[in-house]
């Protein structure tokens, strides 16, 4: 009796084995779709939020398209775009839905007027960059949102006070080329965009990295507030263990095809967790 279960254990297992062998040889259909590879994990998320309140730029898209395929085509972060205020939390999620602890930075790209959140979801939000140490990046009209929340505009370094010059041939100089986000830029250059005026803003709180070459501008212009003619472009700070970053570069469509604009927001965005 136990020689005839070996006997057909032995029978059963070359079976198996040659008809393995020929699936292995089987020639492939090519009308059967071949199984999907596995997810790659990419090295960090990002965050993405558009919602507007107020104004809303024609270069949003352009913007949210642009910080896509940067990170794509890097392959240094991935992205999830969103136009509403669901995912700044840090409450669990139902759907399959990511929330900020599943982030490692986060993108305001033109935000406008007073954003959908509650009181949780902005502690939340000053916490993921504060405590947690994450990034945020605030694009152009970043600055011209949550009027009403005192620690957004301590974290981004101020507001938004009109553009004094709308769209022109803004006069602009690198003031600090070892900056890995603006080295690429010469130590003075031109770029046709719109430049905000910030308020409740100080150069001293901030590391300007890109500001408006006083001596090219013209002030007659009932909507220039700044006595001190200071009008930065760009700027880096810490709040809390955190990095954040700020430009009004990227107003125009066109901006981002631009290559010194895509590279500017492709190394800050990077650096947010370096």
């Amino acid at each position: 009796m136990r020689h005839t279960r070996i006997t057909l254990f032995l029978i059963l297992f070359f079976l198996i084995l040659e008809s393995f062998t020929l699936a292995q040889d089987a020639p492939v259909d090519p009308s059967v779709a071949p199984p999907p590879h596995a997810h790659t994990v990419h090295l960090k998320h990002v965050l993405v939020i558009s919602q507007t309140k107020g104004w809303e730029h024609d270069s949003i898209p352009d913007a949210m398209a642009a910080i896509y395929n940067l990170g794509h085509d890097s392959g240094l972060w991935d992205v999830t775009l969103r136009t509403d205020t669901e995912l700044l939390t840090k409450k669990p999620l139902e759907r399959n839905a990511k929330n900020l602890d599943y982030f490692d930075a986060l993108i305001f790209v033109s935000t406008t007027g007073e954003l959908d959140l509650d009181d949780g979801q902005k502690k939340d939000i000053i916490s993921f960059i504060k405590d947690d140490g994450k990034g945020f990046v605030g694009v152009h009209a970043a600055l011209d949102t949550n009027y009403k929340w005192p620690e957004y505009g301590e974290m981004i370094g101020g507001w938004f006070d009109q553009h004094p010059w709308s769209t022109f041939n803004a006069p602009i100089i690198n003031e600090d080329p070892s900056f890995p986000a603006v080295r690429h830029f010469p130590k003075a250059f031109v770029k046709f965009d719109e430049i905000y005026q910030p308020k409740d803003w100080s150069r001293d709180k901030v590391n300007v990295l890109l500001s408006l070459d006083p001596a090219k501008l013209n002030y007659a212009n009932p909507r220039m507030h700044r006595t001190d003619h200071d009008f930065a472009v760009a700027w880096s700070k810490t709040y809390g263990k955190g990095r954040v970053f700020y430009s009004s570069l990227g107003h125009t469509q066109e901006a981002w095809s631009d290559p010194d604009i895509r590279k500017m927001y492709l190394k800050r965005s990077s650096g947010c967790w370096a």
